[in-house]
């Protein structure tokens, strides 16, 4: 189990950098292959979606054929063929196809992982090992900041994401060998134990919807829109955007591993999840108000909204408490279903916003304090439903 746990993190490492490495080579893309922000955003949208209409048929997967298979396929066919497609690419409709598989590949592996926590540990540590493993796995987005700028100016970004293919490959095909599934659970005589019996459960929704906004800005923000922000509003260019989004990415670690204790630590769930994520929207309130403030202070908003924004662990930690345990499997991705959808759908609206945002925009840095209120709405209404949920003890 401990090797598969290891493969699964290295699966996880993965997910992470694909969701985020659009940003850094959105420079060589657009004047290579000329894919712009709107069509980056586009294929990151995809990325998002696509992951979230896979939660579900996964969550049934690994109630009932286990991660092993699960996690092991799709991610060698999805997240394997997807890179090498990527790798090709000679225009957008190239890199949202990839994007498409990638998403594909991606999907089950972090459930597959809080699959086996919910079913081989205690509810008490699983926020702990939840927030670890996310913590553990946001290597892959450092990757996809300084790192992956540097390698793709060496080596070229079609070499690069060759060498991500084979690697993708390889990780698959470890955790075929390696993951092990735990034991079955028997369904109730009563129920077939089907997804409609977790959307009767009326604690489940005001966690579900604050999940659907908590994950969106930092992580669309982090994977696409830096990038643009950036190079656009103070004039960065790929390494100084690499070095920007790898303290962003170091504060979402830092966050990750900060979030998943503070249940036991302060015996709450949903109050660690609320002022957290309230924290969060007050650093995109100041992106809003003083979007050109300097460089190096809008890369620490950046960072502080990526680390008060890794609420991920705590917001599952919080719903684990309502599922039943032969639901464990369709619990996790519904729940990760709404984080990841509610990214996607962000992130497809955001690039519509951006364009109309810019046509006729006085500055520089206006389209991108429109774009910082377009996330930030969203995130406080999420917080006021937010407010009605029923609390847990860490």
């Amino acid at each position: 189990m401990r090797a598969g746990l290891a493969f699964l993190v290295a699966g996880y490492v993965l997910s992470q950098f694909y969701r985020a490495f659009l940003a850094v080579l959105s420079p060589v893309l657009g004047a290579e292959i000329g894919a712009m922000p709107g069509d980056l955003a586009l294929s990151s949208g995809i990325w998002f979606l696509i992951f979230a209409v896979m939660q579900m048929p996964v969550g049934a997967a690994l109630d009932r054929i286990g991660p092993r298979i699960t996690v092991s396929v799709l991610l060698g066919l999805g997240g394997g063929g997807g890179a090498l497609i990527f790798a090709l690419a000679e225009g957008p409709g190239a890199v949202h196809l990839a994007m498409a598989l990638i998403g594909i590949g991606c999907s089950p592996v972090l459930m597959a992982s809080y699959y086996i926590f919910a079913r081989v540990y205690s509810p008490a540590v699983f926020g702990t090992l939840a927030g670890a493993i996310i913590g553990l796995g946001s290597l892959g987005n450092i990757a996809g900041a300084a790192p992956l700028a540097w390698l793709a100016e060496l080596a070229g970004w079609r070499e690069t994401l060759f060498g991500l293919a084979a690697v993708t490959f390889l990780v698959a095909l470890a955790l075929w060998f390696f993951v092990r599934d735990p034991e079955r659970v028997e369904m109730p005589e009563t129920g077939r134990g089907s997804v409609m019996d977790l959307l009767k459960v009326p604690g489940l929704w005001a966690i579900v919807l604050m999940m659907s906004v908590a994950y969106a800005p930092a992580a669309s923000i982090r994977g696409l829109w830096a990038g643009p922000y950036l190079s656009s509003v103070f004039g960065a260019d790929a390494q100084a955007i690499g070095r920007a989004t790898l303290v962003m990415a170091l504060a979402m670690v830092a966050g990750n591993f900060a979030y998943g204790p503070l249940d036991r630590i302060f015996g709450t769930r949903k109050w660690v999840v609320f002022w957290g994520n309230a924290l969060g929207a007050a650093c995109l309130a100041a992106l809003v108000l003083w979007p050109a403030s300097g460089f190096w202070s809008a890369t620490a908003l950046l960072a502080a909204l990526g680390f008060f924004g890794s609420s991920f662990p705590a917001i599952m930690a919080h719903a684990r408490t309502f599922f039943p345990p032969h639901l464990v499997g369709r619990g996790v991705t519904l729940v990760n279903m709404f984080g990841i959808g509610g990214a996607g759908i962000l992130q497809f609206a955001s690039g519509r916003f951006h364009r109309v945002m810019t046509d006729g925009a006085a500055t520089p840095e206006a389209p991108f304090a429109a774009l910082f209120a377009f996330f930030l709405v969203p995130l406080l209404i999420g917080l006021g439903l937010y407010l009605f949920s029923r609390d847990a003890a860490g």
